[in-house]
């Protein structure tokens, strides 16, 4: 069997928040790839596979998965932190794709052979307001995509104040707006209203709170969405108050999405064990790589809970690959959260998945199918651009931070 031989990076993409991991094996020409990215701790996840893990694994067994996995969770004694799944979670995927390409035959294909011809995907409409949402809306329609995400611009977009119009103390701190909890109650069910009343039930329509709420209005607003039947309310609770599922599923039948944030499997495997949430957002990456997250597939197949893999607008095609190749082989499988790259960006990754109207396909290559060109990796990196990059800062009247 092949032996890693090495383990390094490869950072990508203008402003450099793409991490490409690639380990070769003693093996000419047989190594894989695995998305690493992290978007806020890009320089620490590098340190993490290049300094502190990758060069205990030299000289191991490439195919022994399962094994190694165990070992690098367990290596640094505590678990589940998020840089710490990262740089597993790459590594695992690069695993996956060597012993793919060892047997000569795609991921889907090792994991058990297809559920589905191609892998269905929601689209991300949104809006300065509710009629430029519409036709957002109404052209993924068109297009023949079978689930829409629905947003008044950005997360948090239906509850905010400008900051002149806000109740704010005379010593308020320096904001343009103030996120105003019941602001957000009443102009989100009117959204979808309205949305409603133009487009009738025939699209499947999201919604992503972002975890802006208070719990209490959490469950409020679960309540109020129910007469509209969303295929489900993403992330309407911060993972800090999970517990408050419970009182949501007593409440109201509007279905749930939860775990963008989540890795820590103390955090997700309650909520599907009790029958809490009905999709799991989990991404790939975060959540340790494809062994682990093939596990939450089948336990959401007994629970009739199902996936849809978190993706994101910093997210690269490496992990949507992964998360692709896990949707095709799993009857858990629920829908899968879209994403949208650059031509140029999309060169440097052949054999990338191909999205088609509404649906996602995989390549048929070994292993997971995709590539990278380290040459024009290299090149699309702009030093100019490289920065440390934070998640927004949004802020209630009194200047109280609104976790997203």
């Amino acid at each position: 069997m092949a032996k890693i031989k090495e383990v390094r990076c490869i950072r990508t993409r203008a402003n450099g928040i793409w991490t490409i991991v690639k380990v070769t094996t003693d093996q000419p020409g047989l190594y894989g790839i695995g998305s690493v990215s992290d978007v806020n701790h890009t320089p620490t996840v590098i340190a993490a596979v290049e300094e502190v893990i990758g060069p205990g694994l030299a000289g191991r067994e490439a195919g022994h998965i399962e094994d190694i996995w165990q070992y690098v969770y367990s290596s640094g004694y505590w678990r589940n932190s998020s840089i710490l799944n990262t740089a597993m979670g790459g590594i695992d995927m690069a695993l996956w794709d060597i012993k793919g390409k060892e047997a000569g035959m795609p991921l889907y294909e090792l994991l058990g052979g297809p559920c589905r011809a191609a892998v269905p995907c929601y689209a991300h409409a949104s809006g300065h307001d509710v009629d430029a949402l519409t036709d957002d809306i109404q052209r993924y329609v068109d297009e023949g995509w079978p689930v829409i995400r629905c947003q008044i611009g950005g997360y948090g977009g239906g509850g905010f104040i400008d900051a002149d119009k806000a109740l704010r103390p005379q010593n308020a701190w320096s904001q343009s707006h103030a996120f105003d909890d019941e602001a957000y109650l009443d102009n989100i069910p009117k959204m979808f209203e309205t949305l409603r009343k133009r487009l009738g039930f025939g699209p499947k329509l999201t919604h992503d709170v972002h975890e802006h709420l208070r719990p209490q209005n959490a469950v409020t607003l679960s309540k109020l969405l129910e007469p509209y039947r969303l295929f489900f309310l993403e992330d309407v609770l911060p993972p800090e108050q999970v517990q408050w599922f419970r009182l949501i599923r007593e409440q109201c039948t509007t279905p749930q999405a939860m775990g963008e944030l989540f890795v820590n499997p103390h955090e997700y495997v309650p909520l599907i064990t009790e029958r809490l949430i009905d999709y799991v957002r989990v991404r790939v990456s975060k959540g340790g790589g494809i062994t682990p997250c093939r596990k939450i597939a089948a336990l959401c197949e007994f629970f009739g809970v199902q996936t849809a893999w978190q993706e994101g607008g910093d997210n690269d095609p490496v992990n949507q690959a992964a998360a692709i190749h896990l949707d095709m082989a799993s009857t858990s499988f629920g829908i899968q959260e879209e994403n949208h790259f650059a031509p140029e960006e999309l060169e440097i990754f052949p054999g990338h998945c191909v999205q088609e109207g509404g649906y996602m396909h995989a390549s048929d290559k070994p292993g997971l199918g995709i590539d990278i060109d380290e040459e024009r990796a290299r090149e699309l990196l702009n030093d100019d651009s490289i920065g440390i990059h934070r998640a927004a800062e949004d802020r209630r009247a009194d200047g109280s931070l609104v976790r997203p």
